[in-house]
């Protein structure tokens, strides 16, 4: 008898440990076209180990999928937009799943697994780069704008608008319409490219011009490839809790590579930067910049300029919109890492009832996109000029804007006078002695940590923002 035992036992370990594993599920299938790529994401029941090939005559990418299986039949899919011909899942062995992607035109394939984060579970994600739009996709003309110029000067002001999130990353949703972040920043975007390309001396161009998903790092290239001199990131925030009903309005963020200047500012950038995360990108082409989020600013990226923009559009808002805060916040947003003048735009609270309401409003959203090509075109004549452009193109956009900003610009491009470090002083309460940004601050005087020697002398900007 015991004999008998024993060699039971030693059969059932004989047995991979595989077969007696559950098998995971594939119960849910999204594709999000892009103008230069296709991606389809498959969410699961668990983890998976998975392979991939490209094959010819036809071209085919053949996913293959160990231990799975299909909970339900895929539901039919709309490839008319994407470079996907059709999609094909078959079992042909038990434990073991095969998804076929009959492809239209040359791809370059990738494929990883991602684990549950924020609302989603694991997921597997296909991309589908097409090799001959990489470089050469045409800046895309939003659906349902109106037909904006088609010629443009090298002078003319390239203001590069980003809607935030888009696709599989759906952004903050609200509480009580369950309104979605990505719904709004793109209808706003789309407004204010209306807006920026009636207005003679300034370009707009879209880093997304529909339903999908851009990577942080993407968005930045793009504004470079365009060749922006400006890059605007729309949003709406949120709050959890009881805040979220007692806090509402626009707010305007810059970067800061050395901390956040509220709480608020430091929780939305945490929740922005992880939007790489919820989208959809793989570990591997999270590069050393991106995982730390900032590290070291490049000098030519000045946050100064940045400040500038920002409280200039966040007082050209003021009056149209409710607003929260009276100057712009600053915070490690990584999107806004650009060598050029960059802001993020919270356009309002969408975790606030009211905000909510109001974002989902066709006249609000033109007053948030009116608001800020006002800031925008009082501050193209010293953008231009710092990129040596036409007297001509600076003239056409910089007529009076029909409201003007009533908050004090941050750091003037000029330096006034200096400040002796006395006993005692501080980053902080010389910042606040002379109403300027902290950041402003170190970054004209290459400050790194918060060592100040007495007697040091330090240049002041010409006027200051918030410290």
């Amino acid at each position: 008898m015991i004999r008998a035992l024993c060699c039971l036992v030693l059969a059932v370990l004989a047995v991979p440990l595989v077969a007696f594993a559950a098998p995971i599920s594939v119960h849910n299938l999204r594709l999000w076209p892009a103008p230069d790529n296709t991606r389809l994401v498959f969410d699961l029941s668990g983890p998976v180990e998975h392979r991939l090939s490209s094959l010819r005559d036809p071209e085919r990418i053949v996913v293959e999928i160990d231990n799975a299986s299909l909970k339900d039949k895929l539901a039919p899919l709309d490839v008319s937009r994407s470079n996907i011909a059709s999609v094909l899942a078959t079992e042909p062995a038990v434990g073991k799943l095969r998804i076929t992607l009959e492809i239209k035109r040359p791809v370059r394939p990738k494929a990883f697994v991602l684990k549950p984060f924020g609302q989603y579970g694991h997921r597997l994600v296909i991309d589908l780069f097409d090799e001959t739009a990489v470089e050469s996709v045409p800046e895309p003309e939003p659906v349902s704008a109106p037909p904006a110029r088609t010629t443009f000067r090298p002078a003319d002001l390239v203001v590069a608008i980003d809607a935030g999130h888009g696709g599989e990353d759906p952004g903050a949703i609200g509480r009580r319409w369950r309104t979605r972040e990505k719904d709004v920043t793109l209808a706003i975007a789309k407004e204010l490219y209306s807006l920026i390309n009636g207005v003679a001396g300034m370009k707009a161009v879209m880093i997304r011009d529909g339903d999908y998903f851009v990577e942080l790092g993407q968005r930045r290239k793009k504004a470079k490839r365009l060749k922006a001199d400006v890059f605007v990131s729309i949003h709406a925030d949120s709050l959890p809790g009881k805040r979220a009903q007692q806090v509402r309005g626009s707010s305007v963020y810059a970067l800061s590579d050395r901390g956040a200047t509220n709480e608020i500012a430091k929780a939305l950038a945490a929740s922005e930067n992880a939007s790489d995360w919820i989208g959809g990108i793989s570990t591997k082409d999270v590069d050393s910049d991106v995982l730390k989020v900032i590290g070291d600013l490049n000098k030519d990226a000045t946050i100064v300029d940045s400040l500038k923009l920002g409280t200039g559009i966040l007082g050209s808002l003021r009056g149209s919109v409710p607003i929260h805060g009276g100057r712009p916040a600053q915070a490690a947003f990584a999107v806004l890492k650009q060598p050029i003048p960059s802001i993020l735009v919270e356009t309002a609270f969408i975790s606030n009832q009211q905000d909510e309401e109001n974002l989902r409003d066709r006249g609000y959203q033109k007053r948030i996109a009116e608001g800020i090509l006002r800031g925008l075109r009082q501050a193209a004549p010293w953008i231009l000029s710092r990129r040596d452009a036409g007297s001509e193109s600076v003239q056409a956009v910089s007529r009076p804007p029909a409201v003007s900003p009533t908050v004090p610009l941050p750091v003037a491009a000029s330096v006034t006078h200096e400040h002796t470090v006395k006993v005692g002083e501080t980053l902080s309460s010389i910042a606040r002695l002379y109403d300027i940004h902290i950041e402003a601050l170190r970054f004209l005087n290459d400050i790194h940590g918060n060592e100040l020697p007495v007697g040091a002398r330090l240049r002041i900007p010409a006027r200051g923002g918030d410290g």
